[in-house]
């Protein structure tokens, strides 16, 4: 395929789909397709709720257009799958969106197309799962009609320093000609450039370790900060110490939520248990994460006990609800097990957060929260995620209120 004949469909516009479609709409007639069409509204209407996406990126997309119609997808001859891949209540993988995804595609697809997959999923994912079900809607031969590669997403969701195109970009493909071409493609918009990997399946294992290892690391680090607030040592102050060596790792403990971290892992020990090999250090690192939001809501409690303050029917300030700093993203926000073990305590607790809406949370998780701050509501205050807001706010009420913070983001 000659790439002045590209014609890019980026099916799914969220975090990662919606900055790659503007970045591939710069250059190359591109389709961004989404099944919400209030979604597709909004991005009509000039704006990006998830805030990757400024007003002027988006007008300086020439060659973008949005639809939520499938037919629009039959103009395109490349579709890039960026849908996500959650996990179910059993924290098995569900690949229900990529399923739906790839049958979509199977009815648009034509011969010398190509789909490549950015959703992350454990190795062996895209040619064992997704690939055939394109093939039996379709009625097209895998490697033969069409064509397919893989170039997992490396978007870090509210970072307006490493965008998509100044991260390095892995890609593969089915076939040694089509993995050149997926590599072109990208490295024409990625200014970073670009690593071409062996295979689809290097490809894949690539993205699902960078996320495990990193949950391996701040399971060790959550497990110190345990170890250090049982000897009664300052878990900031000694990261503070031990990161002067110049090969020190400085993670700090937290909550591990988001759509990578906290849920990635379980698609590798999925796939590895399938294999016949239990892999106990990344379980044990899950379950020590998991357990985060419980230990922290009673060492807050026992902390409370210590300050003298009543913890019988208090109302406690919980500061925080995304996943993440400066960040709108509330998927999978580990703040949520949060508010359940103090609800479960008996506190009476009210969510602050500037950066998420109130309508989301109360549709995705039938709580009320609030985005301003009234200090005289409460006894306490836990700060769960570091807005630059809720420091503020800590900041200026640190002499009135008892404010625990886990995550040593104060001063």
């Amino acid at each position: 395929m000659d790439l002045n004949k590209a014609k890019v469909g980026v099916i799914g516009l969220g975090y990662v789909g919606l900055p790659l479609a503007v970045e591939f709409g710069k250059t190359y007639q591109t389709l961004g397709f989404d099944i919400a069409q209030d979604r597709i509204a909004e991005l009509l209407s000039g704006s990006d709720s998830t805030l990757e996406v400024s007003d002027d990126e988006l007008k300086q997309a020439l060659h973008l257009s949005f639809s939520y119609s499938v037919d629009d997808l039959k103009s395109c001859n490349i579709y890039i799958v960026t849908v996500p891949t959650p996990i179910d209540v059993h924290k098995q993988p569900d690949l229900t969106p990529l399923i739906k995804a790839s049958e979509m595609i199977g009815q648009v697809i034509k011969e010398g197309d190509i789909v490549v997959y950015e959703s992350t999923v454990y190795p062996g994912a895209t040619e064992e799962a997704c690939l055939p079900v394109v093939e039996q809607v379709s009625g097209l031969k895998f490697n033969k009609d069409f064509f397919a590669g893989y170039s997992p997403e490396r978007i870090n969701p509210g970072d307006k320093e490493r965008r998509v195109t100044n991260i390095l970009k892995v890609t593969s493909g089915s076939t040694p000609k089509v993995a050149q071409f997926v590599d072109d493609l990208y490295k024409s918009i990625i200014t970073a450039g670009t690593h071409k990997a062996t295979s689809i399946k290097v490809a894949e294992a690539s993205k699902v370790i960078e996320n495990v290892q990193r949950d391996v690391n701040i399971a060790l680090v959550n497990e110190l900060h345990q170890i250090f607030q049982r000897l009664g040592i300052n878990t900031k102050e000694v990261i503070e110490a031990a990161g002067t060596k110049w090969n020190f790792m400085k993670l700090q403990p937290g909550l591990v939520g988001g759509h990578c971290i906290g849920v990635d892992p379980y698609y590798l020990l999925h796939k590895s248990q399938t294999s016949g090999y239990i892999p106990d250090l990344m379980r044990k690192a899950r379950e020590i994460n998991d357990f985060m939001p419980t230990y922290i809501a009673q060492d807050f409690l026992k902390q409370l006990i210590k300050q003298k303050i009543n913890p019988v029917d208090s109302t406690i300030g919980l500061l925080g609800f995304t996943f993440k700093e400066n960040c709108p993203d509330i998927r999978n926000t580990k703040v949520y097990d949060l508010y359940v073990a103090l609800m479960d305590l008996g506190f009476n607790v009210e969510v602050i957060d500037p950066w998420a809406d109130t309508d989301e949370v109360k549709a995705e998780y039938n709580i009320n929260i609030k985005n301003e701050f009234k200090e005289n509501n409460f006894k306490a205050l836990l700060l769960a995620v570091g807005h630059s807001e809720l420091i503020e706010i800590c900041n200026s009420v640190k002499g009135s209120k008892y404010i625990y913070d886990f995550k040593g983001l104060l001063n």
